[in-house]
């Protein structure tokens, strides 16, 4: 198990962008293995731009603070959360802090990333698409290359509203409450909160997959480490999890079931022209 406080002086300028920065909460697995993943928290520090593009992998999106501009897609609203199924094309994305009277460094968003059920894991990068259009002054940084990239499975983003659903009791498990979002892809990996009432107990142990958990909100122990708002923890399949709720506290919660490949190779894949993984310069002002 891994427990991993919020530490809010982590944050570094990572994005190929150089307007957002990234506060690693937890990160597993080598690009090329399957079940590989990232766990970011994104801090808006500047205007955003990105063009049209998809991902070889899967992502998983909760705006804490300020909206997201999904482009054609619509909106992704604050509290609400998003599921980015790999090999989907969205955007182009256009945040413009002014459009929201948002100062740089307000903007918080929760960002999973990891490998999706074709078995690309995250080695395989991200591609602009057909329909992308390069900004006035940008340019390649890298040498063109072919991308393999899955058919998206969902013919969209898949936004879910919290508000929206009920929280249950948890048996067995007096005081906790749980609301469950669904599971997705032949993966069945899942998305749920579990609220622990003051001074209750939630015990959690499950052989169904890594479970990655952020704390939204209150105050508890794990394990005898102090956990509050943003601490982020990775339990193991088979680990038990075993919480004390100081105050009322809420997790958000996504389960990772190991990825699994059919016996029979896929072939639902396009095979992409990159311009180096989306690593562009533009005005030689952006580095990767």
């Amino acid at each position: 198990m891994k427990i991993n406080p919020y530490d809010e002086n982590a944050f570094k300028l990572d994005h190929p962008r150089g307007t957002v920065s990234f506060n690693y909460l937890l990160m597993g697995g080598e690009p090329e293995k399957l079940e590989n993943f990232r766990y970011i928290l994104g801090r808006q520090e500047a205007d955003f731009r990105m063009p049209r593009h998809r991902h070889s992998f899967e992502q998983i999106r909760l705006p804490l603070v300020g909206d997201m501009n999904l482009g054609e897609q619509g909106i992704l609203h604050e509290g609400e959360i998003g599921y980015f199924p790999e090999g989907l094309h969205y955007g182009p994305q256009d945040d413009i802090l002014e459009d929201y009277g948002a100062k740089p460094g307000e903007r918080l968003q929760l960002v999973l990333q990891f490998g999706g059920a074709s078995g690309l894991g995250m080695a395989g990068g991200r591609g602009r698409g057909p329909q992308a259009r390069r900004e006035e002054g940008e340019k390649m940084r890298r040498e063109r290359r072919e991308m393999k990239l899955p058919r998206p499975r969902y013919k969209n983003v898949i936004i879910m509203d919290p508000e929206h659903f009920n929280w249950l009791p948890a048996d067995g498990s007096p005081g906790v409450e749980r609301k469950s979002f669904g599971s997705f892809s032949e993966r069945a990996f899942w998305i749920e909160f579990v609220k622990v009432g003051a001074g209750a107990e939630w015990v959690s142990a499950t052989d169904a997959g890594r479970r990655l958990i952020v704390v939204l909100s209150g105050a508890a122990t794990v394990d005898g480490t102090k956990v509050g708002g943003l601490a982020a923890i990775q339990v193991e399949p088979g680990e038990e999890l075993r919480l004390d709720a100081e105050e009322e506290t809420v997790m958000y919660i996504v389960g990772l079931t190991p990825v699994q490949l059919p016996s029979t190779p896929s072939d639902q894949f396009d095979i992409e022209i990159s311009d180096g993984a989306i690593q562009f310069e533009k005005k030689a002002k952006e580095t990767a």
